[in-house]
């Protein structure tokens, strides 16, 4: 007679789905019974209150007996932690990023589990029809940016708040989760009916006209709107800045060490420019806006980037940092982790889990090549 492990072992999607129901539960009975602790000061401070904050276009949000204030100053928000108030604030947070990184690679693990069952991902085609649709992430986050600007000039968004949580962190991991999803079934769907050869023509066709339309939408923001504009020559420099630092780091990589991207061929080398867009993009985007004529410096977002260019800052003299960017080092370190990454897929890895080894890699381009492309489209449209 086969024991609850056994059952449980020949049935992971049964477990994978229990083990999601489980610490929902876990979190929302904590909530009711504890809620200062678990919803205040855990859920509320790190995960929606930032998103509420940002979805406002506040400095922060202040939580305090149930009911939130939204603060546009920054002086305003200091003061509320100086007298013990739960205060958040948009962007990351270290807590945040951890709880994002868990939830990833949870939905990886439910991922697999689905490709296995449909019986796809092996093939490295599956990674290049993904390819859009990291793109897109970065693209739908910058129109949620767009909408913010919106409110702040007193004109209406496309999608307001709180409908707009969806696409701000963490919440637009799981929108993007699911719209992928879709695409992926309709595009097997079409393939199983004999309409295509191949599911990854429609996969990719669908996440590029996912791109092109966003795209399409902040150009129009850009020309038909004040508080919008377009700087083209951010989105060319980044774009150039990417490719050439990432060409130069994967041939210098194959040179002196051939065996390092044997197992993952091209695709190390996309691996690497992701996150050389996401580092050319704050370098471009923290130091060097005014001198591209494309108006003042962004502030950064994510709390690597933050400490970065605060440990730069002290660092260098101020007569260095007036010719050149406390922000570069995010570059070596975004070009050297990538690098790393790339190192750790090798052929060994690609034979034993195809599947598994494509989605992590998925996984790594795109944490990557979404806030890259965010950063770079936020400082290309002026929002």
């Amino acid at each position: 007679m086969a024991t609850v492990s056994d059952r449980l072992n020949s049935s992971p999607e049964r477990l994978w789905i229990a083990t999601g129901s489980a610490i929902t539960f876990a979190l929302l009975v904590g909530s009711l019974l504890f809620r200062e602790l678990v919803y205040d000061r855990f859920i509320w401070q790190y995960f929606w209150g930032p998103v509420a904050a940002d979805g406002n276009g506040a400095i922060c949000a202040v939580r305090s007996g149930g009911s939130v204030e939204y603060l546009g100053s920054s002086a305003a928000c200091s003061q509320a932690e100086a007298a013990g108030e739960i205060v958040a604030h948009p962007g990351y947070t270290i807590p945040s990023t951890l709880g994002y990184i868990t939830v990833l690679l949870f939905m990886l693990l439910g991922m697999i589990l689905l490709l296995r069952r449909l019986d796809i991902g092996t093939d490295r085609g599956f990674f290049y029809a993904l390819f859009p649709f990291m793109l897109f992430g970065g693209a739908l986050r910058t129109i949620e940016d767009a909408g913010v600007s919106a409110t702040r000039a007193g004109a209406e968004p496309l999608i307001a708040f709180p409908a707009s949580a969806l696409i701000i962190s963490p919440f637009i991991y799981i929108t993007m989760f699911l719209l992928t999803l879709a695409a992926v079934l309709f595009s097997v769907r079409l393939e199983s009916d004999g309409y295509v050869d191949r599911y990854e023509y429609p996969l990719a066709g669908i996440g590029t006209a996912l791109l092109v339309g966003s795209m399409g939408y902040l150009t129009y923001l850009g020309v038909a709107t004040e508080y919008a504009t377009i700087y083209p020559q951010v989105l060319g420099i980044t774009l150039v800045g990417a490719t050439v630092s990432a060409w130069v780091t994967w041939k210098l990589v194959s040179w002196r060490y051939p065996s390092l991207n044997s197992g993952t061929g091209f695709i190390g080398f996309v691996v690497i420019w992701g996150h050389a867009v996401d580092g050319v993009a704050n370098v471009i985007g923290l130091n060097w806006m005014p001198a591209l004529g494309a108006g003042s410096n962004l502030v950064p977002k994510h709390p690597l980037n933050a400490a970065i260019v605060e440990y730069t800052g002290r660092l260098l003299p101020e007569a260095v940092l007036a010719v050149t960017s406390d922000a570069w080092p995010f570059l070596f370190v975004k070009l050297g982790a990538a690098t790393a990454v790339v190192w750790l897929f090798n052929d060994e890895l690609f034979d034993e889990s195809p599947r598994y080894t494509l989605l992590l890699l998925v996984a790594v381009v795109a944490v990557g090549l979404g806030p890259g492309t965010r950063d770079m489209l936020r400082a290309t449209f002026g929002v």
